[in-house]
């Protein structure tokens, strides 16, 4: 297998937003990362990923970009950036930038063009189409509810929108567009980001019939995406991206790809394929959806966990490479959502991240992961800011009358915006995050769980974090080594055991909030078993045949 820095990192995922604030207008921006930097460096990682920070009218929280050229105003400026890139070089630590284009905002100028006449030269950098019968052109919807087709009176015609309406999708059958594209990404190479975490990346390439999409149980199928998602020229594009951009650089590229199968990434990230390092994929993340809707769940099923992991595990092995999250900023906090965030909040969350550290793949890490954040629980719907939430909100309560405390509840489970409250520094007012008044509420347990408490507890989850990721640096088994998975029946337990050479690491992870117990395979020899990383230091066991598990325990031994 090929040795490459991006394997072997760590990275980051900051929230600009959430992160720090600079200046007291309550909303973190580019110079309170900068302030921060010694602190991620303290922590070890090696590369932070930025969530947008381009101009924009912040419809999605900078997910529709107004100029890919430009810093937003709330972040501060291009000045600001360069400043804060330096620092994060001065420190050995590498910038990688969201690349958000399957949309533009409607507030780009090339949309101003595109929308001004059906003649403009840009009219095709989106995808425009009439009425069909006097509707819609198809029936596919948008992510954050309702129609994707949006009627533009000026030209009588519908311009598609696969998020907001203030988020039109960009026409990738245009090479003039892609073209422009490709010499944005040169620029910020130039500039010196060390890669892109590329947005919904997966989605760029449309059938462009753009047929009605099949209908089940009354819905329509996953928005139509039948029709866009891994669509018939995404290959093809990635291709000519990688082609007039990426091959120029060493860099870090992951795809945000939802949809996506084994299959699918093997083709996405293969050494020989010249796309893309690595992709997110969604499969785990949706262990809770009882359906297509986000909103309705059901309980997360072990066992679907373990052959989940176990499949791209073992299906990119050799063949392509893994990212390994558990949460990131559309998502729950991984503690609350897989782990016990009450009684066994910080044993959980050490469980969760050995396994997520111990897999094959690059992990990240989501700001406020390494200190255990939780959910939060917003009395009312007026604290929340996220759009998809509150679109749901406005959908199922004001507009079909559904039960306002049910729909409350799926929120706390499920939404945005418990990933997006702002990072508790410490115990001060606001969590240390904002002088102001923050844009959005802080979790009411900052007193307890804040960075400066971590840094003074040296059992913390914090300092657990930093064991991880030195371990990281010194054994090459964890980056490169194989996965075996052990006890695949096992209702409790998710082991398995990494390999490197002659060099064998047993994972063992007790998932529960109840004692249970190990028996290690028998298939599985050795002389002597050190202890090489767990959660419960104070009775780390010799003799691994049986190993007594507690409540969401977590060990590594190398075995000799």
């Amino acid at each position: 297998m090929e040795k490459t820095w991006w394997k072997e990192s760590v990275v980051y995922q900051i929230y600009p937003r959430s992160f720090y604030d600079s200046n007291g207008d309550g909303i973190g921006d580019l110079r309170g990362i900068y302030e921060k930097l010694d602190y991620l460096k303290d922590l070890g990682v090696d590369v932070l990923w930025l969530s947008p920070v381009y101009q924009s009218p912040n419809d999605d929280n900078g997910y529709d970009v107004s100029d890919y050229q430009a810093i937003m105003q709330d972040f501060g400026t291009m000045a600001d950036w360069d400043v804060l890139a330096k620092g994060i070089h001065d420190r050995g630590m590498k910038i990688v930038m969201d690349l958000v284009v399957n949309h533009s905002s409607d507030e780009h100028k090339w949309f101003i063009e595109s929308a001004s006449s059906k003649d403009n030269p840009k009219r095709d950098y989106y995808i425009w189409r009439s009425a069909k019968n006097g509707r819609e052109p198809n029936n596919w919807e948008s992510f954050f509810g309702g129609s994707a087709w949006q009627y533009d009176l000026k030209t009588d015609a519908y311009y598609l929108h696969l998020f907001s309406k203030k988020q039109p999708d960009l026409n990738w059958e245009n090479p003039a567009l892609r073209k422009e594209i490709y010499a944005i990404m040169n620029w910020w190479l130039a500039k010196g980001v060390d890669g892109f975490r590329m947005d919904v990346i997966n989605f760029l390439s449309k059938v462009q019939s753009l047929p009605d999409a099949s209908t089940v149980a009354g819905r329509t199928y996953q928005a139509g995406g039948q029709f866009f998602i891994n669509g018939p020229r995404i290959h093809e594009f990635l291709q000519e991206m990688h082609a007039n951009v990426l091959t120029n650089y060493d860099i870090l590229t992951v795809g945000e790809m939802p949809g996506t199968s084994v299959e699918d990434a093997i083709l996405y990230t293969g050494q020989d394929r010249h796309e893309l390092n690595m992709i997110f994929q969604f499969e785990h993340m949706d262990l809770d959806r009882a359906d297509e809707d986000k909103w309705h769940s059901k309980p997360w099923n072990f066992l679907e966990l373990k052959r989940i992991i176990s499949k791209w595990q073992i299906g990119l092995a050799g063949r392509g490479w893994n990212s390994l999250y558990l949460n990131n900023h559309d998502t729950p906090r991984m503690v609350s959502r897989f782990g016990n965030d009450k009684i066994y909040r910080v044993e959980s969350a050490k469980m969760l991240a050995t396994f997520n550290h111990m897999l094959q793949g690059t992990p990240y890490i989501y700001q406020g992961e390494e200190l255990g954040m939780t959910n939060v629980k917003f009395s009312s719907i007026e604290d929340y800011r996220d759009i998809e939430i509150l679109n749901m909100y406005q959908e199922k309560v004001i507009e079909c009358g559904e039960d306002k405390e049910a729909v409350m509840e799926a929120i706390y489970r499920s939404g945005r915006d418990n990933a997006r409250t702002p990072f508790q520094w410490n115990q001060e007012e606001n969590a240390g995050f904002t002088k102001g008044k923050p844009w959005i509420g802080v979790n009411s347990n900052y007193k307890e769980i804040n960075a400066e408490a971590a840094k003074r507890d040296e059992n913390s989850i914090y300092y657990y974090y930093k064991q991880l990721i030195e371990l990281r640096k010194t054994h090459e088994i964890i980056v490169y080594g194989s996965y075996r998975l052990l006890l695949e029946n096992d209702g409790k337990i998710y082991a398995f055991m990494r390999e490197f050479g002659k060099t064998r690491w047993l994972v063992v992870l007790n998932f529960f909030a109840h004692a249970v117990t190990f028996h290690l395979p028998e298939d599985i020899s050795y002389t002597k078993a050190e202890f090489v990383i767990g959660n419960y230091k104070d009775d780390i066991q010799e003799n691994i045949d049986r190993i007594c598990l507690k409540p969401y325990e977590a060990c590594v031994y190398n075995l000799l």
